[in-house]
């Protein structure tokens, strides 16, 4: 070989070297950025959580009236999935992100200067529309922008971002509150605004994207033909696979509301905790989620989407029944941390499982819409839990929820195992 093809042989090697580089500085940042799009998400849901004995206090609401103010946000919060989610994959995973942040940020400082239940409800409703954009397009981005082998742990961690915030809110709001009241919970709600703007700035559109951007521009009957809701259904599969998505992420999240909402006040109520002792219990519970969705990630790209999604459906059941009938407080801690790493630890894995199940072109309002309306869904696990409670207790409602694991374990059967594949 001569010199000139030795050099050009090192220059073309050198260039492959430094794509991948870029590519891989561009998936960090991109999975960074839709982290902490979630992670503002995960603090704003949980600080209602707190706040919640306080606005009862203030504006004299009953359990279940302050119960539906978490059913209120996510409903909101499907409006905002499929708002976000089309205008996503026409305009931008990034710019959509941004704008999504900016919204909920706006309306939870509102909720901080709200007079009554009915002004502080429509807050939470905007801000909710707000919240409903982050998950489909954080995940939509961090999937489109690693490779394929890694794309569940990628997701994971988006996931994390958001255990990241309840985390964050367990720790702040006990000290918050008993110094500016609940009230100033939400004012430290309207900081992300902020942080959404910085990120903006630092990071481009994803590769797969602008490539169906430029595919479009090539073929403008594609463009104005395209409706990425009609790609949902658009056939027997496709309806089969929705449908599935949408009892998973309902199962998912009734499963999160019913447990999270109401942890801080069962805690207090069933074992005298005091707000900080429930915060420390309800943080632990937390670390249990983080836990769990790395490992669920790390799983999913080993042995697939399938099989892991049904061993952490069986570990959610069996360990939701077992806290239920806990009475000790320090084998809570251990039961708590258990729970929270099988009944979340499933969060991570919908980001990737969706990716690979839907094109590119409708990828973020399958994500979006189908998320969230199961968020809308599982929005009425407070009010289903508060109704049970009042009646049986909060340990008896708790020890229902094991039922909807073994549904969505059932429905796995109709979801198509594709770990690993190629994005359209």
């Amino acid at each position: 070989m001569t010199n000139n093809h030795l050099t050009s042989d090192l220059k073309a090697r050198r260039g492959k070297s430094s794509n991948r580089t870029d590519e891989e500085r561009y998936g960090r940042k991109a999975v960074f950025a839709s982290a902490i799009g979630y992670g503002l998400d995960g603090f704003d849901l949980l600080i209602l959580s707190f706040a919640l004995s306080g606005i009862i206090a203030t504006f004299g609401l009953t359990d279940i009236e302050a119960g539906s103010l978490h059913t209120i946000t996510l409903l909101g919060a499907v409006l905002g999935g499929i708002v976000f989610g089309v205008l996503a994959d026409r305009f931008g995973r990034v710019k959509m992100l941004t704008y999504s942040v900016v919204l909920f940020a706006l309306f939870t400082g509102l909720s901080a200067v709200a007079t009554g239940f009915a002004d502080l409800a429509a807050y939470r409703f905007i801000a909710g529309i707000g919240i409903g954009g982050e998950f489909g397009i954080g995940m939509t981005l961090a999937a489109e922008a690693v490779p394929a082998k890694m794309r569940a742990r990628a997701t994971s961690w988006v996931a994390i971002g958001f255990q990241f915030g309840v985390l964050a809110a367990a720790i702040l709001s006990a000290p918050v509150i008993s110094v500016f009241g609940w009230r100033g919970l939400f004012v430290i709600g309207a900081v992300p605004a902020i942080v959404a703007i910085v990120l903006r700035k630092r990071l481009h559109e994803p590769p797969k994207f602008l490539e169906k951007v430029h595919n479009d521009g090539q073929n403008s009957q594609t463009k104005a033909k395209s409706n990425p809701l009609r790609l949902l259904v658009g056939s027997k599969k496709a309806v089969r696979i929705t449908l599935a998505m949408i009892i998973l992420t309902s199962v998912q999240n009734f499963g999160y509301f019913g447990i999270m909402s109401w942890l801080p006040r069962y805690l207090n109520t069933q074992f005298n905790l005091n707000l900080m002792s429930s915060s420390i219990w309800t943080a632990v519970t937390v670390v249990g989620m983080m836990s769990g969705i790395l490992v669920f990630g790390q799983l999913a790209d080993r042995i697939g989407r399938r099989k892991t999604f049904w061993i952490f459906q069986i570990g959610a059941a069996v360990s939701v029944l077992a806290y239920s009938q806990m009475t000790d407080a320090t084998l809570l801690l251990i039961g708590g941390f258990a729970m929270g790493a099988f009944a979340n630890g499933m969060l991570g894995g919908y980001g990737a499982l969706m990716a690979e199940l839907y094109p590119t072109e409708a990828r973020a309002t399958a994500q979006n819409v189908l998320f969230n309306i199961g968020r809308g869904i599982g929005g009425f696990a407070p009010i289903v839990i508060a109704l049970i409670a009042s009646q049986y207790g909060f340990a008896f409602a708790l020890g229902l929820l094991p039922a909807i694991y073994l549904l969505a374990f059932l429905t796995m059967f109709l979801v198509p195992e594709r770990s690993g594949a190629e994005l359209n």
